[in-house]
């Protein structure tokens, strides 16, 4: 552990096991600095960067307000691989102890909402100052009537689609950066799902297939998501009714049968480092992610990197959808610090604040409120100039959405984790009836419930 020269602040990295209330003992154990300061401690639970670098913006912020505030700070930087995230929260949950505030993913806060401090009062103003927040935030962060976490900065992403320059004008006749000019608004009406699929064909001709995965893991989960809402096809609709046996249920699966034919043929084993590879190996015409393929291809193969352009998804039958993936922070209801806590988060969501961590993570992070999708750091991202600029969905020209909604949450969560979507649409590719594949999707729904 190193501690600051004020004292006020200490930062950790520490190694994490997994699966017991021992772990969140172990945090709680852990010693702090000590100092003559009025208005307590925190302890921190924040997610630990990919990108180098990152974490120190959320660190030079705490510190920031840590000395104002005169408040003894404690930050662990905790990594998501081996869900060793997810696995904190949950022994921390079982233990009544741990951190003040923990960073949670997409589905936990509702999972967690019982032992969560409710945030109203810092939403309120939030909102006030930097907009309104997509309505995937409001569903995920919003239980009940209240806020549960504050919508974070760090982490929150868009998956949309990264497309090779070169080849989708080559093989599909489309100029992305005319679809998607920098700096002005998208001229996307002919952007649909029909022409996705002649585009997927053509590159597929030209040997630069799409990589749009089909495995259980979330970059997969989330692209099924988002082509499913194009069609406004729901599995279970937020009474808890299940929808599966649907025209529109079937539309997707039709396309989905469709698009198939065009991609590699091992999609079905996909997992969430497969697309980034089959991009940044200048194999794929086209990938459904965050900027981080294009980072990676910016250090490792820059020419690939030169021809990589980020944009909107197309539109289906009932709209224009991408996956969103937001963390949030949240308070344990057993903080001895809670007022302390807010205050926190109320800093670290500030449009200042918001924009130092975007910068710091090379512009893979998003601010999940209106008003905070113009930073410079997204125009002026290179190469190619303005690579970026719609990455955060400036002109909301697509409708944010998360895999699973809009289901109650427990629903929701489980036709995520289970991968239904991508499973029913591989089912129906290798040669499943269509009624088959939805009776077996309606067995699984079913299963959800019960358990």
């Amino acid at each position: 552990m190193m501690a600051s020269s004020n004292k006020a602040f200490v930062r950790t990295r520490r190694r994490f096991i997994a699966g017991t209330a021992a772990l969140s003992a172990g945090l709680v154990a852990a010693p702090f600095v000590r100092g003559a300061h009025a208005a307590g401690k925190l302890s921190l639970g924040f997610w630990d960067h990919w990108v180098p670098g990152a974490n120190g913006a959320t660190e030079k912020l705490v510190k920031e307000w840590a000395e104002k505030e005169k408040v003894e700070v404690q930050i662990d930087f905790i990594t998501s691989q081996g869900n060793k995230l997810l696995l904190t929260s949950a022994a921390e949950s079982q233990a009544q102890a741990g951190h003040d505030i923990l960073a949670l993913a997409t589905w936990l806060p509702a999972r967690y909402a019982r032992q969560l401090v409710p945030v109203d009062d810092v939403m309120g103003p939030l909102i006030q100052q930097n907009g309104a927040v997509n309505a995937t935030v409001e569903y995920l962060g919003k239980i009940g009537g209240h806020w549960i976490g504050i919508p974070a900065t760090v982490g929150s992403q868009i998956k949309g689609p990264c497309s090779r320059i070169d080849y989708m004008k080559q093989y599909a006749n489309i100029d992305v950066q005319a679809m998607y000019p920098a700096g002005s608004p998208p001229k996307a009406e002919a952007w649909t799902y029909d022409t996705f699929l002649k585009a997927a064909e053509a590159c597929h001709k030209g040997g630069h297939p799409f990589g749009i995965g089909l495995g259980t893991t979330a970059d997969n989960v989330d692209t099924a998501g988002a082509i499913f809402h194009g069609f406004g096809a729901m599995l279970v609709d937020d009474k808890g009714n299940i929808t599966a046996k649907s025209d529109a249920v079937r539309q997707a699966l039709d396309f989905y049968k469709k698009l198939m034919q065009f991609l590699p043929a091992d999609v079905a084993a996909w997992d969430d480092a497969s697309n980034n590879k089959f991009l940044v190996s200048g194999q794929g015409s086209m990938i459904m992610n965050p900027p981080s393929a294009w980072a990676v291809a910016k250090r490792d193969a820059p020419k690939v990197a030169e021809q990589l352009w980020t944009h909107g998804f197309a539109q289906g039958p009932k709209g224009r959808f991408a996956p969103f993936t937001p963390f949030f922070w949240s308070i344990w209801n057993f903080s001895k610090n809670i007022p302390a806590a807010k205050s926190l988060l109320a800093y670290l969501s500030s449009a200042s604040a918001s924009e130092q961590m975007v910068e710091a993570s090379g512009g893979y992070d998003l601010p999940s409120f209106e008003k905070l999708t113009l930073f410079k750091v997204w125009a002026e991202a290179e190469p190619p100039k303005g690579t970026l600029f719609h990455y955060p969905n400036p002109y909301n020209h697509q409708v944010l959405s998360v895999a699973g909604a809009p289901a109650p949450h427990a629903i929701a969560e489980r036709i995520y984790t289970q991968a239904t979507q991508t499973q029913m649409a591989v089912r129906y590719f290798r040669g499943e009836a269509m009624e088959k594949t939805i009776a077996w999707a309606e067995s699984e729904l079913e299963g959800f419930m019960r358990n």
